[in-house]
Formats: C-alpha cells, sequence, structure tokens
C-alpha cells in the first residue's frame, strides 16, 4: 500500500451523548462501567472505547478518520486536548455509538478487522457549558483511528478545564 496523508474513510456527524460520554464500540458490547480515565479524555476496555464530554447529554459533532497507519501529526491549534490511546476490538466492527439513540452516520473505525487499534482523540469546546444538556452542538471531536500495537497514552495537548478534573479525580486509579 502506498502511503497516503488522506483517510480510508471518514465521516461527519452529530451525536447525541449521555451521562457525558459517546463510544467506539463493538456490536453488543456496551459496557461503560465506570473507569479512570486518567488522561481526562478517553478510556477503553476489549471492544469499547469511551470518549468523554462535557455536556452531561444532548448534541456534540464528532468527525472520524480512519487510516492504514498513523497519520502525520499536525499542529494541533484550535483544539483543547488531544491524546493518543490503544484499544482491542476483539470483532473488528467498531463504530461510533450514541448511548441513547439510533447509530450516527459514520464509518466504521476498524476495516483491518480483529486487532489492536491506536486512536487520537481530539476535543475542544468542553469548557463551554459542563454538565449543560447541549441542545444545540457547543463541542466538536476528532476521532482519527488506525492499527497499531498497545502502548501508553500519549498526551499532545491538555489545556481544558473539564478534562483538568476528571484527571484530577482519577488520578491513579487504574
Amino acid at each position: 500500500m502506498t502511503w497516503t496523508d488522506e483517510p480510508l474513510a471518514s465521516g461527519l456527524a452529530t451525536v447525541d451523548v449521555a451521562y457525558h460520554m459517546f463510544y467506539l464500540a463493538e456490536p453488543d458490547t456496551f459496557d461503560p462501567n465506570p473507569v479512570a480515565a486518567e488522561n481526562g479524555l478517553v478510556f477503553s476496555r476489549r471492544g469499547i472505547a469511551v470518549v468523554i464530554t462535557g455536556a452531561s447529554s444532548g448534541l456534540v459533532n464528532v468527525a472520524v478518520e480512519v487510516y492504514p497507519r498513523t497519520p502525520k501529526v499536525t499542529d494541533f491549534a484550535g483544539w483543547d486536548d488531544v491524546v493518543d490511546h490503544s484499544f482491542h476490538a476483539h470483532l473488528g466492527r467498531v463504530q461510533v455509538v450514541a448511548p441513547v439513540s439510533d447509530l450516527p452516520d459514520l464509518p466504521c473505525v476498524t476495516p483491518s478487522g480483529p486487532g489492536h487499534y491506536r486512536l487520537r482523540v481530539h476535543a475542544r469546546g468542553r469548557d463551554n457549558a459542563p454538565d449543560a444538556v447541549a441542545f444545540e452542538p457547543a463541542e466538536d471531536y476528532l476521532v482519527q483511528v488506525w492499527p497499531h500495537e498497545p502502548q501508553p497514552d500519549l498526551v499532545h495537548r491538555q489545556t481544558d478545564l473539564y478534562g483538568a478534573q476528571w484527571r484530577e479525580t482519577n488520578a491513579g486509579r487504574n
């Protein structure tokens, strides 16, 4: 395969969040039992990754980009928090899942099938109205995904107050 900066698949949708979260999950893998999100933005278990939102419920904008390998690092200006995080897809059919509504119209993020993947989650706007119901999207997320062996989280940027609260609350819990 020839290297390209272009994603294999991409999409943008408004996602209905609940309990400060939306998911990237395998079919029938809906187990968001609380665990520590030490990086303040994303955590995972086998078959599911959970992205922490400022809005307690309502709408956020989510863009997805799927790459064949690690995308080139770009300038993260304009994003409040950016974290690379590893997760495992046991079935290889991971999609963005809205906890209390239909699946958003976004591509499967694991087209290479079962295995290990890396997420680069970008967030902005979580401090706009934390804990509020977002009747209109005030938060934006970009989730880039590619196949990759597990590695520790890599923090590119952490500037929002909402994420800082999560990091303080969850320090040392994993």
